[in-house]
């Protein structure tokens, strides 16, 4: 009788342990990946929420993200500054944690000086917000970049938001995505690939 309640138990155990695997919540990386996943083909219009005082590269110009690429490590989405195609995000995960890059291109598709750019993300984040602070070579690449910290943020049906800030400063970009009316596709963006 003794055989069969240690066994008892173990199944038990076993039944538990297998329970709480299945019931587990992803991590709030994972749930935003998961998020912009869901995003993956389509295009969205945007607006400038917040700029520089003074700074009129983004004012009145027509802003469009499409999520124009998606594999399990990489999600890639251009952005449309009017008929400037010369922006892309790329958020991937190279580990444990995610990783913005910016991709700059000039209309030939060959890469801006200024390029692949950005961060990890410093801390495991919420699952609708994320924030990568500068990397090493990005400040190699400008020292001015040193003290900046890019957020994305993905309200999932609502909004998607881009936002910069460099610590110290007054400047501070914010652009924010209409999740909920999809827009025709735009023209791929420059050196696409």
């Amino acid at each position: 009788m003794g055989k069969i309640s240690t066994l008892g138990v173990a199944m038990i155990a076993v039944g538990t342990v297998s329970c709480a695997f299945v019931g587990a919540t992803p991590s709030p990386r994972n749930q935003f990946w998961s998020e912009l996943q869901r995003l993956c083909g389509n295009a969205y219009e945007g607006v400038l929420v917040q700029a520089p005082p003074g700074d009129t590269t983004f004012a009145g110009k027509r802003l469009t993200m499409h999520v124009s690429k998606c594999t399990d490590d990489e999600i890639r989405i251009p952005v449309h500054v009017g008929v400037d195609r010369s922006r892309t995000w790329v958020l991937s995960q190279p580990g444990a944690g995610l990783r913005l890059k910016h991709d700059h291109r000039h209309e030939d598709g060959s890469e801006d000086t200024v390029t692949q750019y950005g961060g990890d993300s410093s801390a495991p984040g919420t699952a609708d917000t994320q924030e990568f602070p500068a990397d090493e070579h990005t400040k190699r690449l400008n020292p001015a970049f040193a003290r900046n910290v890019w957020t994305v943020q993905v309200i999932p049906g609502r909004m998607f938001a881009y936002a910069l800030r460099r610590e110290g400063t007054d400047r501070r970009y914010r652009f924010e995505f209409d999740l909920t009316r999809p827009v025709t596709t735009p023209p791929a963006a420059w050196g696409s690939r």
